[in-house]
């Protein structure tokens, strides 16, 4: 066994880590996704024993990921449970198609200010949305109905003394994550959320609190394949903007992960095209099964990594292990409160925001940092695909802004033509600014526009030069003459 596995004791205890990290993460996103508890177990069993098998990224754990509940609950909450089984499997497909094609390495060329502004966005979004979860209060539907409902959620979960009590389960839940850290690293064999689940159950059954608890189908009672109905949702529109959505977001969020990931070990980098290919292959089965939709998640991933895994067999028997729990212990779920989960989600959430990145973004590139907010707040305000589309609009027009610096220089000596030297990038949003430097010139004056130190001149830029040109030669305004000195290292598009 050594011999064939040299790494079997490293890769099986990790697994075990992995697999605690993963439990009350499955059936929490799950249960914040609108969706059976099982789905999120049936996504995790996929993404160890499908994914965990393919090349890619050897040591990053594929699941349900919180990133995501969002988008799934609001595709669920338009189309249906019934639905989502198509969604992820054309989702998965597209995925497929990327990576063969080979597009998974240009997820890297994405703005950072709009994927931190992304994760803020649903950090916010899952943090509002839980806390009616741990009041046991109905969420409104939209983002910024989570938020503006707060002060009325507190209010009514004031005067209730069973939302109190479930309002205790979820603090208490958060309290425990919060200081099993400061534990002794022996007692952190147990992940803290796991911990937090143990708690709040024990808790809720000694005091016989009026808490909701995890609602059981069964393993096989939750899966449902998509039917021909769901397949005929394929023919509106509307749903393939949610595929498009899921696709894209959940490839760049793997892909990031997997960057992640890459720094924490020193073993073989990711292969960026083919841990796409892993990723769609997940998804298609998820979409089979009618599960979540999965992405690599970096909370069971750093785990893996710490844990002292060594190659992709953690995270394969991190699957089974899921597999396993899920079809000899499945009324063990019907135990958990929910508003433990809701703590534990809430706390996912928190670590989404980066508070850290915006501070450094704020001082030393507020453009970057207004991209992160504006995307961010887009996403609470409308929806998570509209919210990233405007976070990239931004993130294209302050590139093209800055990639369009132009310095204008004017040396009049008195006697002689007018210098005017041009250097940088003449580009067309740059256009207002150059001709309105040349047209306030005097006009009884010869000028010559040097354009030598352009890097760049666009046709736009060429062509209105010529024309100033042109117009400022005419015989009907002599003596004006115009010289340009052709750019020696501009080019035009």
């Amino acid at each position: 066994m050594a011999s064939k596995f040299p790494y079997f004791r490293q890769d099986f205890a990790a697994s075990i880590v992995v697999f605690l990290v993963a439990i009350p993460l499955c059936v929490g996103v799950a249960v914040a996704s609108g969706v059976p508890a099982e789905l999120g177990l049936i996504t995790g069993i996929v993404g160890g024993l499908v994914t965990g098998f393919l090349p890619g990224s050897r040591l990053q754990v594929s699941g349900p990921a919180a990133g995501l509940t969002v988008l799934v609950f609001e595709a669920v909450r338009e189309f249906g449970v019934a639905a989502l089984g198509v969604i992820v499997l054309m989702a998965g497909l597209l995925q497929l198609a990327m990576g063969f094609l080979k597009v998974g390495r240009w997820f890297r060329a994405i703005s950072v200010s709009v994927v931190e502004g992304m994760l803020c966005g649903i950090g916010l979004v899952i943090i509002a949305g839980q806390i009616y979860v741990a009041a046991g209060l109905q969420a409104p539907e939209t983002g910024i109905g989570k938020i503006t409902g707060l002060p009325g959620a507190f209010t009514d979960a004031l005067g209730n003394s069973k939302a109190l009590a479930s309002l205790a389960i979820g603090a208490g839940a958060i309290a425990i994550i919060m200081l099993w850290k400061k534990l002794p690293k022996k007692a952190q064999a147990m992940p803290g959320a796991l911990a937090a689940v143990l708690l709040a159950t024990l808790a809720s059954l000694a005091f016989s609190l009026p808490v909701a608890t995890v609602e059981v189908e069964g393993l096989l009672g939750a899966v449902q394949p998509p039917g021909s109905d769901a397949f005929g949702e394929l023919a509106g529109p509307a749903i393939w903007g949610t595929i498009i959505a899921f696709a894209l977001i959940a490839s760049a969020e793997s892909l990031f992960s997997a960057a992640a990931v890459d720094r924490l070990h020193d073993g073989p980098r990711t292969q960026y095209d083919k841990e796409m290919i892993a990723q769609g292959a997940g998804n298609t089965v998820c979409g089979l099964l009618g599960a979540l939709p999965m992405t690599a998640v970096i909370v069971r991933s750093s785990a893996n990594v710490d844990a002292g895994a060594k190659t992709k067999a953690s995270r394969v028997l991190h699957g089974l292990w899921l597999l396993l729990f899920a079809a000899a212990l499945p009324s063990a779920l019907a135990l958990i409160p929910l508003p433990a989960l809701a703590g534990i989600l809430m706390n996912v959430g928190w670590k989404l925001i980066p508070f850290r990145q915006l501070a450094g973004l704020w001082r030393g590139h507020k453009g970057e940092a207004l991209i992160l907010l504006v995307t961010a707040v887009s996403i609470v305000a409308v929806s998570m695909f509209e919210g990233v589309l405007i976070g990239l609009a931004l993130a294209v027009i302050k590139t093209a802004w800055e990639a369009s610096h132009l310095k204008t220089e004017v040396i009049d000596k008195g006697a002689g033509p007018i210098q005017v030297y041009l250097s940088g990038n003449a580009t067309f949003l740059r256009l207002p600014k150059i001709l309105d430097s040349l047209e306030a010139l005097p006009q009884d004056r010869p000028i010559e526009v040097d354009l030598s130190g352009l890097h760049h001149l666009d046709h736009a830029c060429r062509t209105a030069l010529e024309n100033w040109a042109q117009r400022h030669s005419a015989p009907d305004i002599e003596p004006v003459k115009v010289k340009t000195v052709e750019p020696v290292r501009a080019t035009a598009l």
